[in-house]
């Protein structure tokens, strides 16, 4: 968690100060998203973690088949920031799609919705998530590139409604959650407030507003999930 810390600070400072990732170090990228993802599954409980693989797993296909074929996500094609790669798609993606699936299933936790219900508000999150990343990862961070681009910073709007599907499917295939996992939790709305802190230093003005957004409304049911008990 140490070390997840230090490079969230140190990517947020540099981009915030420098206006840019650093030169030096092409290999951070996939290694911050790593260290998330070994923080959610080896803080998840044992009845957690089939289903979170499984996530990874469905993520990791959809982004192979949206890759090779462009029919999910609207067609594009990955760099090489992100290394290494597995039939065109980085090995890290399995990572990105885990931490942002347990982020989401474990917000609405305490809520006790039915699994359709929370199936839908867990997905409809991680595409307003994807409207913070995507921006970014295509154009400053350049993670990948769109083959056509669309009118929201460049990213299709094709791309969301795939999102939104893939994210849905999983979470009504998988587990839910029977208790929160804070680390998850933390983990997750750091991701949300780093592309926000780079947004908004780039001038990327709405993505970054929709982060900031969403970084409140996570507090905020935090707050009245407290004050309840």
């Amino acid at each position: 968690m140490i070390a997840y810390g230090v490079m969230w600070a140190g990517g947020v400072g540099h981009y915030v100060l420098v206006g840019r990732p650093p030169l030096d170090a092409p290999w951070a990228a996939s290694l911050f998203l790593l260290l998330a993802g070994m923080i959610v599954i080896l803080t998840a409980r044992r009845n957690e973690v089939a289903g979170l693989l499984a996530a990874a797993g469905i993520g990791f296909l959809a982004e192979i088949l949206g890759v090779r074929y462009g029919f999910i996500f609207s067609p594009y094609r990955y760099t090489d920031v992100l290394i290494p790669h597995l039939l065109d798609v980085p090995v890290v993606m399995l990572s990105a799609w885990m931490v942002l699936v347990a982020y989401a299933g474990h917000l609405f936790l305490p809520f006790r919705l039915n699994r359709v219900t929370a199936a839908i508000l867990s997905a409809g999150w991680m595409t307003a998530i994807d409207l913070v990343i995507d921006p970014l990862a295509a154009n400053q961070l350049q993670y990948w590139r769109w083959v056509e681009t669309g009118r929201y910073y460049g990213v299709p709007l094709h791309n969301f409604i795939g999102w939104f599907v893939v994210s849905l499917i999983i979470f009504l295939v998988i587990p839910r959650p029977r208790s929160e996992n804070r680390p998850a939790l933390i983990v997750g709305v750091s991701i949300v407030l780093f592309f926000s802190a780079v947004a908004l230093s780039q001038q990327v003005w709405i993505a970054g507003g929709i982060g900031i957004g969403l970084v409140t409304i996570h507090f905020l049911i935090g707050r009245a999930i407290r004050r309840s008990l």
